[in-house]
């Protein structure tokens, strides 16, 4: 494993119907509009439990965003990118005013990694250059232990294999887990929308240091669908993808943060992720300094730096 500090400070062979032709018939009327929309002169296509907004030209890239975000979070990126690459930009239903759908009942986390496998296959891009933030990250993590042969390289952003250790230390697992993520989902869908949105402005103080990062934060998340993200949330959390790292092939980079003022020693936060990675000889960690969990907006020149690095010549 090798780990790096970055201290300075028209869409050709894709077309709708061809994703839409794998889709349930309920998906097929959403692709009149989009609420996250980033370009007028993109190609929108949508499924139950994900949308994908596409626009550029050059090698496919699948970006992804996290828990109840929107994919603009990747709108700087997008805009910085797609002059060279053909971008796949996932909306997941059910989060930042997307529609619920396939998401707004049962399990989400699974289905929507596999609904994000289905796209890649159905508009042939496997294998494809995969970025995703926290969540999105762990979408590419289980598609690269259950899907290797559709990745071509993963980048995530401050993703963990087992998001239960932040919760619970070293020994958590995720039976030990059940009962006190059980009663944050069920926090996280009662109370009113005031409540709901207070504890936003609390996450999005501890999540970005960026004034950009916490609006993100608190615009897409007032607008999720409430019921999905605590799904979301709670799966998230239980879900171990640990004992299927040693498998996996594909090429990985993680870039993380860190942020003196979170009040953890370096060695430790560095000692996380390491530790949490070890079974993934192949992992290149890339740690950006003076940002927290929403690194593209806290330190966009860094992160730049590191997805240029990931992404090759």
């Amino acid at each position: 494993m090798r780990i790096k500090h970055l201290a300075m400070a028209g869409v050709a062979g894709l077309t709708a119907a061809a994703w839409l032709a794998a889709a349930p018939p309920s998906a097929r009327a959403q692709t009149a509009a989009d609420p996250n929309r980033l370009f007028a002169d993109s190609t929108l296509v949508s499924g139950d439990r994900i949308s994908v907004e596409v626009t550029g030209h050059g090698p496919d890239v699948l970006l992804v965003p996290g828990l109840s975000s929107s994919r603009t979070t990747w709108k700087r990126t997008a805009e910085r990118l797609r002059g060279r690459y053909r971008l796949h930009l996932v909306q997941v239903a059910g989060f930042a005013g997307a529609p619920a759908g396939a998401n707004g009942s049962g399990e989400v986390v699974i289905p929507t990694a596999e609904a994000i496998d289905a796209y890649i296959v159905s508009a042939k891009l496997a294998p494809v250059i995969y970025v995703g933030h926290s969540l999105g990250g762990t979408w590419g993590l289980y598609l690269a232990e259950h899907h290797p042969e559709h990745l071509k390289k993963l980048l995530m952003v401050d993703t963990l294999p087992f998001l239960g250790v932040l919760m619970a230390g070293p020994a958590a697992t995720s039976d030990s887990l059940k009962p006190v993520v059980a009663q944050i989902k069920a926090a996280m869908s009662a109370g009113g929308q005031a409540q709901y949105e207070a504890g936003l402005k609390q996450t999005a103080a501890f999540m970005a240091k960026s004034p950009e990062g916490a609006q993100e934060i608190l615009t897409s998340g007032a607008r999720s669908d409430r019921g999905a993200v605590a799904t979301a949330y709670a799966e998230d959390t239980l879900l171990d993808l640990r004992p299927g790292l040693a498998t996996i092939p594909t090429p990985v980079t993680l870039v993380y943060p860190f942020d003196a003022a979170m009040g953890r020693p370096l060695d430790q936060w560095d000692g996380l992720y390491v530790s949490q990675y070890a079974a993934l000889k192949s992992a290149r960690l890339v740690r950006i300094d003076d940002s927290r969990h929403f690194v593209m907006f806290d330190q966009p020149a860094r992160f730049d730096a590191a997805l240029d690095a990931f992404l090759g010549p």
